[in-house]
């Protein structure tokens, strides 16, 4: 069932009876529908979920203002607190993200955290434009190209999402790529789990491991990190019941 949250600003799916135990955050360009078979999952073992669509995808219009996954915490935040109690907090990929930020600043609405395939480092070697691009860039600073010609070369040259994007979207990715989130893993104090595709391409596993030790959260052991076999980057559709499980056992 489809519901609006956030005065409206914000929908999501919402499955179960009772108080809502779990909240879902999907990856980039996606919606909260990506969860359903995980939903469908917890909803036979008694937990309830709502999933959300971040804003500017799914049903959700997107943010008056450009910013990356920490302006997006900040625009869910007022939907947890309006649960009236604390929930675990599930992301994958740039939902991730999101998760992890509302964690660090707001563990107050947090139980527990689960992210999957998520990019919570920033990247050390920064991938330079194609020469021809930088050119057209720097003509067009200096006014010698129209803006017809830079947003054609924009198409051109740009990344899968960056093409797809437009408008402010399309500043919100830019924001997200430039953000490292090193900052609030070391102050992270509620516990998190990462479940990992071991052939996530996307965000490889190294990406999982290294932030690992970034965190002092209370320890959860080995289970912290789980890598799943023959699984890659979207794993709310390739393991749901995988991941159904993990969020059982963390919720219990």
């Amino acid at each position: 069932m489809l519901r609006s949250f956030g005065d409206g600003t914000i929908f999501g799916e919402v499955a179960g009876d009772g108080p809502v135990g779990v909240v879902l955050l999907h990856g980039w360009a996606r919606r909260g529908r990506d969860f359903a078979a995980v939903q469908e999952l917890l909803v036979r073992r008694g937990v309830s979920s709502v999933a959300l669509d971040l804003p500017g995808f799914g049903s959700s219009p997107p943010p008056t203002v450009a910013g990356g996954a920490r302006l997006y915490a900040s625009l869910v935040v007022p939907v947890l607190t309006a649960l009236g109690h604390p929930v675990t907090l599930v992301g994958h990929s740039f939902g991730g993200r999101v998760a992890t930020v509302i964690a660090a600043d707001h563990p107050e609405v947090v139980t527990s955290v689960i992210v999957t395939g998520t990019p919570l480092l920033h990247s050390p070697v920064a991938v330079r434009s194609p020469r021809p691009y930088r050119m057209i860039r720097w003509l067009h600073r200096r006014g010698w190209l129209s803006d017809e010609r830079m947003e054609a070369a924009r198409h051109k040259y740009g990344s899968t999402d960056y093409r797809a994007a437009s408008g402010i979207i399309r500043d919100v990715l830019v924001a997200t790529v430039a953000e490292g989130y090193e900052e609030e893993l070391a102050r992270l104090e509620v516990p998190l789990h990462m479940l990992w595709g071991e052939l996530d391409t996307v965000v490889p596993v190294a990406v999982a491991e290294r932030a690992n030790e970034l965190l002092r959260t209370p320890d959860v052991g080995a289970r912290r990190l789980r890598v799943l076999k023959d699984v890659g980057h979207f794993v709310p559709n390739e393991a749901a019941a995988t991941l159904a499980d993990l969020i059982v056992e963390v919720v219990a």
